[in-house]
């Protein structure tokens, strides 16, 4: 039977990641696995999570299942960190959320969803794009399409060709939308392109999937999901998938949630049965070990005010890593013309930031330099050791030419 399989094509970033683990050189730096680490190189658990997982811990006396809904008080909290504890579409009961695997989890379950309420729908995914977001859309059944957002050259958002393009996609679309901290770019919508983005799905009764991977790592917990906010009170449906990876720490936790906010309180449990019922046929129950440490750190002052500080630590030290970076770029360019070539990344937001070399340059990265990206050439700035940035300035430049 399953030698009639072919060999797949390796995720090309895993392969980055074992070529980096097969590399003996002791000054290698790793910039294409996506996580946050801290001035000695490391991911570390924050000392909130620490905290609220020995709670958690200390009175658990049970390992049954949480339900196909997951963790209530979880879901909860992530309603409240994305659309606020009085936003009108909670108030109304017209948000349905459950706890997923991840975000990735709660990427797939929505385009489920989407699949069995119109099957084929488009989804519009922005270009360029986490590379997962295809497999997970167009896995669902869905199909996939793609409008303009990034002029790499310029490093600069495509807003014009965005809306023009937005404005040619069928009735019923879905169009997915990084709320902030985009990934692979780092460039985000202005708050009146939002606004224009929001004018156009309001007409062309398009609905926005909004994921939400980076919050808090941006311009801080309130400002990151702004927009995510201003949309779900102007339009009567949208989805949105949560991750607790990055603004937590908890990526091995596996802790996401899907949200749908519907035109009604009644659609809204219609569903979540449905979310329900496509749960229960790929993963029946989720797992509660991380969205039960969320949840805790939400639930005690404490715990949340410190959770928020460390959280808002970390942005603060990303953010300065990239001005160092551009800072370092320039100092160390050859060419008086081209010294500013990559300034774009200290006004960029999160932990990522597309640099526009061409695949030899970034193999040539790898191998003479001993610096790993992306192979598209993104570079992960959130894992830049500050020891590092003059050499991989260096490295860049060499490369760039």
């Amino acid at each position: 039977m399953f030698e009639t399989l072919a060999p797949q094509v390796p995720d090309s970033l895993l392969g980055v990641m074992a070529a980096f683990a097969a590399d003996g050189d002791a000054s290698k730096v790793d910039l294409g696995v996506g996580v946050y680490r801290d001035a000695s190189g490391i991911t570390p658990v924050m000392a909130a999570v620490r905290a609220a997982e020995l709670r958690v811990l200390a009175r658990q006396l049970s390992k049954v299942y949480v339900g196909a809904g997951g963790n209530r008080p979880f879901a909860a909290c992530a309603e409240e960190l994305v659309l606020g504890a009085q936003h009108p579409a909670r108030t109304a009961g017209r948000v349905a959320t459950l706890q997923t695997p991840g975000g990735c989890g709660a990427l797939r379950l929505a385009a489920e969803l989407v699949q069995r309420a119109s099957p084929g729908a488009q989804v519009a995914l922005s270009d360029p794009s986490w590379a997962n977001h295809v497999p997970l859309t167009s896995g669902a059944g869905l199909t996939v399409v793609s409008y303009p957002y990034y002029d790499v050259a310029r490093a600069r958002v495509l807003i014009e060709p965005m809306l023009a393009a937005l404005e040619r996609l069928p009735k019923g679309s879905i169009v997915l939308l990084q709320a902030s901290c985009h990934n692979p770019t780092g460039a985000d919508l202005a708050a009146d392109e939002w606004q224009a983005v929001a004018t156009v799905l309001e007409r062309r009764g398009l609905v926005p999937l909004l994921d939400i991977a980076y919050q808090g790592l941006g311009d801080g917990l309130e400002a990151d999901v702004a927009p995510v906010r201003a949309l779900a009170a102007r339009l009567p449906e949208l989805l949105l998938a949560v991750s607790c990876s990055k603004n937590f720490g908890l990526y091995r936790e596996r802790v996401g949630a899907v949200m749908l906010v519907a035109a009604s309180a009644t659609a809204a449990a219609v569903g979540m049965s449905h979310l329900q019922s496509l749960a229960r046929r790929i993963w029946s129950m989720p797992p509660d070990h991380g969205a039960a440490i969320v949840a805790e750190i939400a639930g005690v002052a404490e715990l949340r005010a410190d959770w928020a500080r460390e959280l808002e630590a970390m942005r603060v030290r990303i953010a300065a890593l990239r001005r160092e970076l551009a800072a370092a770029l320039r100092a160390t360019s050859q060419h008086a013309g081209a010294s500013g070539r990559f300034d774009f990344i200290a006004g960029q937001r999160g932990m990522f930031s597309l640099l526009g070399l061409p695949p030899a340059a970034v193999t040539t990265l790898r191998t003479d330099h001993h610096v790993y990206l992306a192979p598209d050439s993104r570079i992960n700035v959130a894992g830049l050791p500050a020891a590092a940035i003059e050499r991989v300035a260096r490295a860049i430049r060499a490369v760039a030419g």
